[in-house]
């Protein structure tokens, strides 16, 4: 089970090509997303005019090793270690869902762009990492959902509450459980096969539908975000910044009445 691939599969009653146009339309999907966001956000724009300004007030020059050091730095740190969650649980939990994701959507890719048909069979190990990646989403993506949330773990807000931010991991959630169970059910030969294939259908075109509303297109800014701010701190722009206003001045004095505007 865990070494077949389920597109091939799935192929006696869908043509390929209509698989393969699907897959290519969600990499469109979610470059058009990007984009979108860049312009109608104005992040890029946001971006390099922060980083002119902090360029420009560095006290420090950055020679060409350290920015290859910097690169490296957030790289490995940053981007494949996710240094920026202080809290264990919650890095590991973000790992496990985004290296989940990353092998998630990159065997679907491969198995039906390269492997459609049992015509074409899939190396064992794709189907099986398939598996894994899907199984990684789950556990990362409930164990934040219900135990780690901020509303919920330090708030007590019910789990079943929904704002527009959760769009993102509840559809990933919900395109790697159908998922699963779709190929699962497929394998065995069981019902209810068509029920959750359409439901992994509709939430992977949300998934990968709704960028300018998700947070999908954050995983493109953060590694520049990181590296940024990096530097700003090598050169020294840091600690030109104004320093945080303490609770008089945010308040009122003890001696004054709060102002209210």
């Amino acid at each position: 089970m865990f070494t077949v691939n389920p597109f091939a599969e799935l192929s006696a009653s869908i043509p390929p090509a209509v698989m393969q146009a699907y897959v290519v339309i969600m990499i469109v999907l979610v470059a058009a997303g990007t984009l979108f966001d860049v312009v109608h956000k104005g992040s890029a724009t946001y971006f390099f005019a922060n980083w002119r300004k902090s360029k420009g007030k560095g006290s420090k020059t950055i020679g060409g090793g350290e920015w290859v050091s910097l690169a490296v730095q957030t790289g490995l740190v940053d981007v494949l270690a996710s240094g920026e969650f202080c809290n264990p649980r919650r890095r590991l939990a973000h790992l496990l869902t985004m290296y989940g994701f990353l092998l998630y959507f990159v065997t679907t890719a491969v198995m039906v762009l390269g492997y459609p048909t049992p015509a074409t069979p899939a190396p064992d190990s794709l189907p099986l990492l398939w598996w894994i990646g899907g199984l990684m989403i789950c556990i990362g993506g409930y164990w934040f959902w219900f135990f780690i949330r901020v509303d919920v773990a330090a708030e007590g807000q019910s789990p079943l509450r929904i704002m527009r931010a959760d769009l993102f991991i509840l559809s990933l959630l919900g395109s790697a459980t159908s998922g699963l169970i779709w190929a699962l059910l497929q394998a065995k030969g069981s019902s209810g096969i068509g029920v959750f294939f359409g439901l992994y259908v509709i939430a992977t075109t949300v998934l990968f539908g709704s960028v300018p509303w998700s947070k999908l297109a954050h995983m493109f800014f953060k590694p520049a975000a990181a590296f940024e701010k990096r530097v700003s701190t090598a050169n020294d722009s840091r600690s030109n910044m104004p320093r945080p206003a303490d609770k008089a001045e945010l308040f009122g004095s003890a001696r004054e009445q709060p102002r209210h505007y």
